[in-house]
């Protein structure tokens, strides 16, 4: 209905400026403490600026992880951009805030779950106003290990352990 408050919108949108200021204020002054970031995000969201070989590894959803080794993170109004290794190799990734779908601080046992950054995939025909989208803060688990791939520093994780059941 076009008459409708999206209220789910709203509050969306307002936890994604959460992320936003966490990012940018690691950007002025790096990672305080034992704080580090999971970031979910969906691969083939418009956007999404990644290698093709991680693309291709990663053809629906990847995680990085902001903690020890990740260089010149930019952070923008509707984006964000960092440069992380992978198979000693540093990498330039662009990600727009609408292609996250997870934000984790599992110092703080903190985290988010976006279900709207699906709705940005690139040859997707559904419509915003089909898809549902809600953010939900999500409870962690600190102490739970996430599954790394990469070698070399980088790391890919699985999120299972921080999502809601």
């Amino acid at each position: 209905m076009d008459d409708e408050l999206r209220y789910d919108r709203m509050v969306e949108s307002a936890l994604r400026g959460v992320v936003r200021e966490a990012l940018a204020q690691v950007a002025e002054k790096g990672l305080p403490g034992d704080h580090h970031f999971y970031l979910t995000f969906v691969t083939n969201h418009r956007g999404v600026a990644i290698p093709e070989y991680l693309r291709q590894k990663y053809p629906q959803e990847m995680t990085i992880v902001l903690q020890h080794q990740f260089f010149g993170l930019e952070v923008c109004e509707d984006r964000f951009s960092v440069s992380l290794s992978f198979s000693s190799k540093t990498e330039r990734l662009v990600i727009p805030l609408a292609a996250i779908s997870t934000f984790a601080d599992p110092s703080v046992n903190f985290a988010l779950q976006f279900q709207s950054a699906k709705e940005g995939v690139e040859g997707d025909d559904e419509t915003a106003d089909d898809a549902e989208a809600s953010a939900e803060p999500a409870e962690t688990d600190a102490k739970a290990p996430a599954e790394a791939a990469p070698a070399d520093g980088a790391k890919v994780v699985a999120l299972d352990a921080f999502r809601k059941k």
